[in-house]
């Protein structure tokens, strides 16, 4: 049997109690954010940041770690803008620290891993890249609709011509290459996230905190006021009138 002096196994146990607890928020988890402004292959350039929070608390050995209402910063890396003729528009977003209601900040580097189903467009999880829509439909459309144009002028001149049906097919091919022209000088769809759209970010390395860093004090997280429902005309007539008395 070994014997430890009675010591070296307080000053373990000190030490133990001394060294604050640890909690980590483990590679590859998922943080849901909101955008704080929009971002766009349109109006956003390479460097642009990208403002965040947090929508949904993140636990670490069952403690909060990061509350709602949390900053995330991020840069906008690379734009891409739509092609005329063909290509989409394309934005890189790398999100760069994290910082906690009472200012604890974290520096970190992480992608984009999920976007809500309202934003347009389509996500590249691999890369992270968010890629507008296609226009091919509407591509469609705008040649359908000139050569259809075309198809009535050429009517028009070929029963002045006494040719109609002639003139319809020469209206209609001249108005499908005009159209055909309107696709190829215009650029498709822009790759937009707007303002309060909710993306999930994915950390690419642990991020750890103390007992200290999670002192929020008495913060409280945001909450959405409550809704007011209508009154019905129900409600109306069930609500008692208030009398006037008529002087006699």
């Amino acid at each position: 049997m070994v014997f430890r002096p009675l010591f070296f196994t307080s000053f373990a146990v000190s030490l133990a109690l001394a060294q604050p607890a640890a909690y980590t928020v483990d590679p590859g988890t998922k943080i849901p954010l909101s955008l704080i402004n929009t971002i766009s292959t349109k109006h956003s350039a390479e460097g642009d940041r990208v403002y965040l929070e947090t929508s949904f608390p993140v636990l670490a050995s069952g403690r909060i770690v990061i509350p709602v209402g949390s900053y995330v910063a991020g840069t906008v890396t690379q734009v891409k803008k739509p092609g005329r003729a063909k290509g989409r528009g394309e934005l890189y977003i790398r999100f760069d620290t994290l910082t906690l209601p009472n200012g604890v900040t974290r520096d970190f580097r992480a992608r984009v891993g999920g976007v809500d189903g309202q934003a347009t467009g389509e996500l590249d999880k691999s890369e992270g890249k968010i890629k507008s829509e296609g226009n091919k439909a509407g591509d469609a459309r705008t040649i359908g609709e000139a050569a259809g144009a075309g198809a009535s002028i050429g009517v028009i001149a070929g029963n002045a011509a006494g040719h109609a049906g002639m003139g319809a097919g020469i209206g209609a091919a001249a108005g499908a290459a005009a159209g055909l022209i309107g696709v190829l000088v215009t650029r498709g769809p822009d790759a937009v996230l707007s303002r309060g759209t909710t993306v999930e970010m994915v950390i690419d390395r642990p991020v750890s905190f103390d007992e200290a860093d999670l002192n929020f004090g008495n913060y409280q997280p945001p909450r959405a006021a409550p809704a007011t429902a209508p009154v019905t005309q129900n409600q109306k007539s069930a609500v008692p009138l208030t009398t006037r008395r008529v002087p006699d």
